[in-house]
């Protein structure tokens, strides 16, 4: 082994060293990365899926299929099992023009990807090769040049690329015999092998709506799964209200100072079944985003069509704000899922042969909605627009169904209104204030823009206009249908509300979720109507949308992307991943200054200035983790008047005297402690300034105190 070692550093030296030249240096770098690419692949995709017919369809899906399976599954494993260094560990002298990344370097997975793509495409067009051989054969080169790889790594990286590609065809093949012929008969008949030429049809085939569904199902399921895995992976930590409600789930109530009670008890669930690791704390944001999906296809088949409900359920996935939703817990995911829930339950409810049964089902997902966010009963106003809009609901109202669904939604709401009637009613308070109806309204154009903005790059540029339209034209022209003037009157008002009252107070993007996924339903039975009236371009325009819809959700997902695509990073106040990095490093920082504090012998707790810090350490920090239930090691700063939820809580005062504490202010510059701080303690020392490091770059700052012996 040593003697082949020796070979391939002597290779890697030859390449690496005697064939460098200024003019190769820029090349081989092009080849690692440019900007080009990542357009050029999704215009390449374009062209397939709009002139390719079905074999260029088939080829793209079994090769982003081959490509994900075979890079996540067969290189990463195997760089993983090795565990071969980079070139830059052993021969530090060479010549370097990439940054010293810290995967395996057995095999490389660019050239093993660029030799799986030559290989299928080779199977599906002949005359391929000619072009895309030699790029792979450049690619394999420059891995080499560049520093990234030994030669062997990228001998068995193409050896490996070409094998998977053409076992992972097989047996897609082989599946899709099987299983395509029992799943998707209609689409089976029209090409029954993935790889041969389709056959010559004798007959017509007859259409049949299922296969939608089907396909649907394993999409959801496909996704599901996905998004676990990623959760799992750790790419994102928590965001400042996971951690704080985490919190909450450790101290369970009836409700919450600005919550109601629905997250803690979600959040405790899910960390019962997986600890309490982020896995634990998000597991129910994907499930409830695949029941969501799961319920949408189901309901919107039987309403209009199979196929226009896979088309929704694809639009609800390339949306950035419900895709965000699916992955982050917070009280968003469940809030959209009961709303649409209620939705669904409710046009049962209101159709001839409703039943009491409907009614009532309707009821329980609408309480199920309001324990989780104050919002939710929003519903009531909707429905009352609804009865405005359609006269023929109205005989409901002669009926118990509407005021049992009313009873029940009361009935949810009881352990909210006894906590606060326990507690001076200091949610109203805490609502009011944060809408800012405490305030003098003065009109003002301020936030109207940011909101505006905000919205239409959250919910989709294509999507959020074509929503839009399909709400005004509805209302102009379109009322005549019931279940359109339901979907309107389910969602539309929400956002118009909402939209109005940024000319009082600034509105958070998020407040809109719920209306999202009922004005989607008016846009797609609307759009619908007007691609079978003959306005083709309807397809066009989805299938655009569509594409760059998904391409948006892979860079929230990894905004490294955006570096490589672009060359430059995101300016910091425009990266998503901001608030959900390098807290475990910040909690880490903070634990070395308690733990040298400790060093004076006595115990030492942690105050933070902010609620969410306080959860975010709480979480990260292992030994505060293991008594968040019982003796909190880290506390919020006293307070005077109630601010979070901590307030209701017993404090450090009563469990910590006498003992020493690390005081964590969030701050960009330096900054005197509180007053309250300083009157607690004998004495408090500055630490100073703390800069967290996420990818390089400062996320966040904050400054350290010593304080010493609390009175």
């Amino acid at each position: 082994m040593s003697w082949l070692s020796s070979i391939d550093a002597a290779l890697f030296r030859l390449i690496n060293l005697s064939c460098s030249h200024p003019l190769l240096d820029r090349v081989m770098l092009w080849f690692a990365w440019n900007p080009v690419f990542v357009p050029a692949l999704l215009v390449l995709a374009g062209l397939l899926v709009w002139k390719g017919g079905v074999r260029g369809r088939v080829f793209l899906v079994v090769l982003v299929v081959v490509l994900a399976a075979g890079d996540g599954l067969v290189i990463n494993t195997i760089k993983h099992a090795v565990g071969r260094p980079r070139p830059w560990h052993a021969l530090p002298d060479a010549h370097y023009l990439v940054g010293q990344g810290g995967s395996g370097s057995m095999p490389s997975s660019h050239t093993a990807t660029w030799f799986a793509a030559t290989a299928l495409a080779w199977i599906y067009y002949r005359r391929s090769w000619y072009v895309l051989l030699p790029l792979a054969v450049v690619m394999g080169f420059s891995r080499i040049y560049v520093g990234a790889h030994y030669p062997s790594d990228v001998l068995a990286g193409a050896i490996l690329g070409a094998g998977y590609a053409v076992a992972g065809l097989w047996t897609l093949n082989q599946l899709w015999r099987s299983l395509g012929r029992k799943w998707f008969p209609h689409w089976w008949r029209r090409r029954p092998s993935l790889v041969a030429p389709p056959p010559v049809l004798t007959a017509p085939v007859p259409k049949t709506d299922t296969h939608w569904l089907r396909l649907g199902y394993i999409f959801i399921a496909v996704t599901l799964v996905a998004r676990i895995f990623y959760i799992k992976s750790g790419r994102i930590e928590l965001s400042e209200d996971e951690a704080y409600q985490w919190v909450w789930s450790k101290h369970l109530a009836l409700s919450y100072f600005s919550k109601p009670p629905g997250i803690a008890y979600t959040q405790w669930l899910g960390t019962h079944l997986f600890g309490d690791t982020l896995l634990g704390v998000r597991f129910f944001s994907p499930v409830m985003a695949a029941m969501l999906s799961l319920a949408l296809l189901r309901f919107m088949a039987r309403v209009a069509s199979a196929r226009l409900a896979f088309a929704l359920v694809m639009i609800v996935h390339a949306t950035p704000l419900l895709a965000v939703g699916a992955v982050l817990m917070t009280i968003d995911p469940p809030l959209v899922l009961f709303w649409t829930l209620s939705m669904f339950a409710g046009w049962r409810a209101v159709q001839t042969g409703g039943t009491t049964r409907d009614w009532v089902w309707t009821g329980v997902w609408m309480g199920a909605a309001s324990l989780f966010k104050y919002s939710a009963l929003f519903l009531v106003p909707c429905w009352a627009l609804y009865f405005c809009l359609w006269p023929p609901a109205r005989m409901h109202l002669r009926r118990a169904g509407p005021w049992l669904a009313l009873a029940v939604v009361l009935l949810c709401c009881a352990p909210v209104v006894v906590w606060n009637y326990q507690h001076d009613w200091i949610t109203v308070r805490h609502v009011s204030e944060n809408a800012g109806m405490d305030k003098k309204w003065e009109p003002t154009w301020r936030f109207f823009g940011e909101f505006t903005a905000g919205e239409f790059g959250l919910l989709h540029p294509v999507f959020s206009v074509a929503a839009l339209w399909a709400a005004g034209a509805f209302w102009w022209s379109e009322r005549r249908n019931a279940l359109w003037r339901y979907f309107f009157a389910m969602g539309t008002p929400v956002l118009v509300g909402y939209w109005l009252y940024t000319f009082h107070s600034r509105v958070q993007l998020n407040w809109i979720a719920p209306a999202v996924v009922p004005m989607f339903c008016l846009m797609a039975v609307y759009w619908e109507s007007r691609w079978r009236a003959g306005a083709r371009a309807v397809q066009v325009w989805f299938a655009s949308a569509l594409a760059l819809g998904f391409f948006l959700v892979i860079l929230l997902h990894d905004t490294r992307l955006v570096t490589k695509i672009s060359g430059r990073d995101l300016p910091p106040k425009l990266e998503p991943h901001r608030r959900v990095a390098a807290w475990s490093e910040t909690a880490r920082q903070v634990g070395e200054e308690r733990n040298r504090l400790l060093r004076e012998g006595r115990e030492v707790f942690i105050i933070a200035s902010h609620y969410g810090y306080t959860g975010q350490l709480s979480f990260w920090l292992p030994e505060a983790k293991a008594s968040v239930s019982d003796r909190p090691l880290v506390y919020y700063q006293t307070a005077t008047k109630p601010e979070n939820q901590f307030y209701f809580w017993p404090g450090y005062r009563e469990a910590r005297r006498g003992q020493n504490a690390i005081f964590i202010n969030e701050c960009h510059e330096p900054t005197p402690p509180p007053a309250v701080v300083l009157g607690e303690f004998e004495s408090v020392t500055d630490l100073g300034m703390f800069e967290t490091l996420h990818r390089e770059r400062p996320v966040r700052r904050f400054q350290l105190y010593a304080c010493r012996n609390l009175r």
